[in-house]
């Protein structure tokens, strides 16, 4: 029915079973991954299981790939990438290659920032292997109630998936892999998300998450593309603002196409 597609389309639902949890006096997402959240917490103690801040998710010992810890606190004042990916995955391992490089840059650029990889290997000897390529931290693979928290916490549907926080631990975006693939020199570090996006092969994965609107323009002539954004940038901005207002994501997302 109509009324089935609107909850579908409302809560980007990609995947089933999908449990959401709803504040019904606000109408507010409370939490997006309900089957982790009954998985990990069936006596309900943690009820209402609303969102935590990344500190207190977060808290607790880090790795190196040296074998050396450090405590979570050791993230303060840095932007962190989190990064959930897995050895057994492909197009994890291709974002893994151009991430180490993108991290090299924007540490030589003297940015405060650090990379958290939150594992979903399928074993310790595959989680040590794979994190043996990374130059930054890593929940510890045998913590699984806090690599689970981490995902329950940003709603992880796929890998690989890198959600870029600012330094007070808020997320800035949570599209880190179309932004690292976008931008190899890491210019637009740390990537606040624009209202209107140029199309391209990696960000074309944006197409699937939601309603967006594409404005095709011809790439021949010269300024045409940067002529269509400022057509669309200030109505963009507009209803980003409104729902931003109401603590919302925006219904739509705006391209532009030329090639």
């Amino acid at each position: 029915s109509l009324l089935q597609l609107k909850l579908w389309n409302k809560y980007r639902v990609s995947n089933i079973p999908s449990l959401i949890f709803i504040d019904a006096s606000t109408g507010k997402v409370v939490c997006r991954n309900g089957l982790l959240v009954i998985r990990d917490d069936p006596e309900g103690l943690e009820f209402p299981w609303g969102p935590k801040p990344f500190s207190e998710v977060v808290a607790g010992p880090l790795l190196r790939n040296n074998g050396q810890t450090l405590d979570s606190n050791a993230l303060e004042g840095s932007h962190v990438g989190v990064y959930f990916s897995a050895h057994w995955c492909p197009p994890c391992r291709s974002l893994t290659r151009v991430l180490v490089e993108s991290y090299r840059k924007i540490k030589e650029a003297g940015q405060k920032f650090e990379i958290l990889f939150v594992s979903a290997d399928r074993s310790e000897d595959s989680f040590k292997q794979y994190f043996s390529e990374m130059p930054w931290v890593a929940v510890p693979y045998a913590d699984e109630a806090r690599r689970s928290r981490l995902n329950r916490l940003y709603g992880i549907q796929g890998i690989p998936t890198l959600i870029v926080l600012d330094s007070k631990g808020e997320v800035i975006t949570r599209q880190g892999r179309v932004e690292v693939l976008n931008d190899i020199e890491c210019r637009e570090f740390p990537w606040h998300p624009k209202p209107v996006l140029e199309l391209t092969d990696s960000n074309a994965v944006q197409l699937n998450e939601g309603p967006c609107l594409v404005l095709f323009v011809d790439s021949e002539d010269d300024g045409e593309s940067e002529a269509a954004k400022q057509l669309i940038q200030p109505i963009a901005e507009k209803i980003i603002a409104k729902y931003k207002a109401k603590e919302e994501e925006a219904p739509l997302l705006f391209f532009v196409a030329g090639e």
